[in-house]
């Protein structure tokens, strides 16, 4: 028996299987989350420089006698190089001291080297992915629902990591997500191909509206374009059917959070919260349960 067809037989092992997996990539996650908005800045200021640098050579086509000078090549920085290391004492982490969860607690927070504490958070990302795997394999069972919905999964972590930090849902992510989406659904996977299209269109224009009622109103942004874009996503995943219900969670979601943070950690109303974290949960519940809840609303609507 192979072991492929021993995961389809062996619900037990396929769940299993997918909680060490989520570990595992809930460790790569916190590289992403760290190293992807770095890398967005280093590029950023890359295309600056090379635009001064255009500007300058314009500026000195006159000059015979002006020789450039070679800039300094820029160290190699990607998800893969240079390797994971401890900011304060530079001590180079170990597989040893990588294992999810795990070595967290042998090292009980703290850096091997310097002793400096290491934030909950690196842990907290790995079990919230380990768990949420788990549970869509439980839910969904073997097959593609459980693939894509482990990697819609780690997507939204990832997400909705880097907007809490950064304000930011990079389309590095939130784009590839849509596609993701439509190809998913070319099986029907979650919902048809017409649902999904006309979701991802919807998704994006809905909040599209809002981000220009808005600005028109206020003279403030309320939202940033990559709240769009991650909307889209959902709606490419789930159908157009499932957008009021994300968006009524992501709301609710979020309410009870800004209240909780004002009431209990003092803060500042004025202080502006990410909203891509509120539309990842509402699309999480979606993805597990927004079937029956939707079910339910239309039950307690019918006559």
């Amino acid at each position: 028996m192979g072991i492929l067809e021993l995961l389809q037989t062996q619900p037990a092992l396929f769940t299993s299987t997918c909680l060490i997996l989520g570990l595992m990539v809930g460790s790569f996650l916190n590289v992403v989350i760290h190293r992807l908005p770095k890398m967005l800045e280093l590029g950023w200021r890359e295309q600056c420089s090379e635009l001064t640098q255009s500007e300058d050579s314009e500026s000195n086509l006159a000059i015979t006698s002006h020789t450039p000078i070679a800039a300094a090549p820029t160290p190699t920085y990607n998800l893969v190089v240079p390797r994971s290391a401890c900011p304060s004492c530079h001590h180079a982490i170990t597989a040893m001291e990588n294992i999810p969860i795990v070595s967290y607690l042998f090292l009980r927070g703290k850096c091997k080297g310097c002793g400096t504490r290491i934030s909950p958070r690196y842990p907290i990302v790995e079990a919230v992915s380990g768990a949420l795997c788990a549970l869509a394999a439980t839910h969904f069972g073997y097959g593609m629902a459980s693939i894509g919905a482990i990697l819609l999964i780690w997507a939204l972590l990832a997400l909705t990591a880097i907007d809490f930090d950064t304000m930011l849902l990079p389309d590095d992510i939130t784009l590839p997500l849509v596609w993701a989406g439509l190809l998913f659904n070319l099986f029907g996977t979650f919902t048809d191909l017409q649902s999904a299209v006309i979701g991802a269109v919807i998704g994006y224009l809905v909040l599209w509206g809002v981000y220009w009622l808005f600005k028109l109103t206020t003279g403030r942004e309320g939202m940033g374009y990559g709240d769009f874009k991650l909307l889209s996503a959902l709606g490419a995943w789930f159908g157009w059917q499932m957008l009021p219900l994300i968006l009524v969670l992501s709301s609710l979601v979020g309410a009870i959070i800004g209240i909780s943070l004002i009431v209990l950690f003092k803060h500042g109303r004025n202080i502006p919260i990410p909203f891509g974290p509120y539309l990842a949960g509402g699309g999480l519940i979606a993805l597990f349960w927004g079937q029956t809840l939707t079910h339910q609303y239309l039950h307690l609507l019918a006559p």
